[in-house]
């Protein structure tokens, strides 16, 4: 008898996350037998776990927060992309139990863009990003690959930003925070990484004066869904794409390689997502 697929997403909280509701969602949409789960799990755990998953039945699982950077360094085949990010938010079980690591998260950032701006276009000038963390590497990875020309990156901690810098080359600028601004001035595409703006952390507060009304701007944080930062840069003049399309799309590789379906974004799973 085929075993049912099991899939979950591990982290250290969990409880937070709505990637069971959003699987779920597909699961039942597409009327398929398996089971999505969120799984707990402690740093020094991680290993076992993960070893012992395939065995389980399951043909895969979401890392997320603290987990990504070690979830990569345990894989055993390791996509080019997951390694020049530097961390894995999927992994997918083969037959043997050996575990391939993918990074979907700029996959996700890129589609979520392209469908809340759709005339969108990465060469058509510099990106500014705030916040130097995971998603931003993701982010300055998959505008690179677009063909974005300059991306200038502010961080609070300075040291921070210029690692991406010096891991992804000239076209890859850093600007002091105190100057965060200028950073603005040009930009074509303007990309919040940080936490400033989400329920229950620090206000955006950074002054958007140099910000063009032609610039595409998108903010990382989906709770809330309309930040201060995009509801400023729209009073601007500004196309505004919300922070939540790229959960939604970063798990549409993972779910079609564990389920054998690719499914699909809708506004019914943007809703439920909403609600979880």
């Amino acid at each position: 008898m085929t075993r049912i697929p099991l899939a979950g997403v591990i982290g250290h909280p969990i409880n937070h996350s709505r990637s069971p509701a959003l699987h779920g969602h597909w699961l039942k949409t597409y009327g398929i037998r398996g089971h999505y789960i969120p799984m707990d799990v402690a740093e020094g755990d991680l290993e076992p776990v993960l070893r012992t998953l395939p065995k389980a039945g399951f043909v895969g699982c979401n890392i997320t927060i603290p987990h990504k950077e070690t979830a990569l360094a345990l894989a055993d085949v390791v996509s080019d992309r997951a390694a020049r990010i530097g961390a894995a938010n999927t992994l997918v079980f083969d037959e043997t139990g050996r575990s391939h690591a993918d990074n979907t998260d700029g996959i996700g950032f890129l589609a979520n863009l392209i469908e809340g701006a759709p005339g969108w276009q990465a060469e058509a000038g510099p990106a500014a990003v705030i916040g130097a963390g995971g998603a931003a590497r993701a982010i300055v990875v998959a505008l690179l690959d677009a063909g974005c020309p300059e991306i200038r990156i502010a961080n609070r901690t300075r040291a921070r930003a210029e690692a991406l810098c010096t891991a992804f080359g000239p076209r890859v600028v850093v600007e002091d925070w105190d100057k965060v601004s200028t950073i603005f001035d040009g930009a074509a595409t303007v990309v919040n990484t940080s936490s400033l703006g989400m329920a229950g952390k620090a206000t955006f507060d950074l002054p958007l004066d140099a910000l063009s009304a032609a610039a595409v701007v998108t903010d990382c944080v989906y709770t809330p869904l309309r930040t201060d930062f995009l509801n400023a840069a729209a009073a601007r003049g500004c196309v505004t794409v919300d922070g939540l399309g790229m959960l939604l799309h970063q798990a549409v590789p993972g779910f079609e390689r564990w389920f054998g379906r690719r499914p699909e974004v809708t506004a019914e799973l943007r809703a439920l997502v909403l609600a979880a």
